[in-house]
């Protein structure tokens, strides 16, 4: 019995112009925010994304590409039940939420953000001392720490299960920022 093979050589080859390929740089984040009461016990916890706006999209790359004057100071913000947040929200015009004040810090909290690693950040622990009573559903990021202020940049927003309280509970919020 005799085997028989034969030996053939095949190549192939060709150019791909479109590899498929993509990187798509994009900003989102994730904010926590919890209720203590008065004796420090926790109520509630939620965690939720946000929506970076047109606005502050247009100013991180305004910043970071164009060589625009830079502001590296963040506030936090709440904003009451029920609104409906837009990406073309901005501080003077934000007609679907309004700003909840039922708290007794003389400004928005400011948040401070250590250097990134791993291509995000999380800034400290921002805290509202809730004075009143109050329904909560949704935080924003701006550059002014005006309460009720509308001028600044309105970076970010995001929604939450809508909650309510009274005075004597503290709310703290971090957010964590991707790229």
């Amino acid at each position: 019995m005799h085997d028989k093979f034969s030996l053939n050589d095949i190549a192939a080859g060709g150019v791909d112009g479109n590899t498929g390929i993509t990187d798509r740089a994009g900003v989102h984040g994730l904010f926590t925010i919890e209720c203590r009461d008065k004796d420090g016990i926790l109520k509630w916890e939620d965690h939720f994304c946000n929506l970076v706006t047109t606005g502050g999209q247009n100013d991180l790359v305004n910043k970071y590409f164009s060589g625009s004057a830079y502001t590296a100071t963040w506030y936090g913000g709440l904003i009451g039940s029920g609104g409906t947040l837009s990406a073309a929200d901005t501080m003077s015009s934000h007609a679907g939420w309004s700003e909840t004040t039922a708290y007794s810090n003389a400004n928005r909290p400011t948040m401070t953000f250590p250097g990134a690693s791993g291509g995000q950040a999380t800034a400290n622990a921002v805290t509202f001392n809730m004075n009143g009573n109050y329904t909560v559903g949704a935080f924003f990021t701006s550059s002014n720490n005006t309460i009720s202020g509308t001028a600044g940049q309105l970076f970010s927003e995001g929604t939450f299960t809508a909650r309510s309280g009274a005075s004597g509970d503290t709310l703290n919020v971090t957010y964590t920022i991707i790229a």
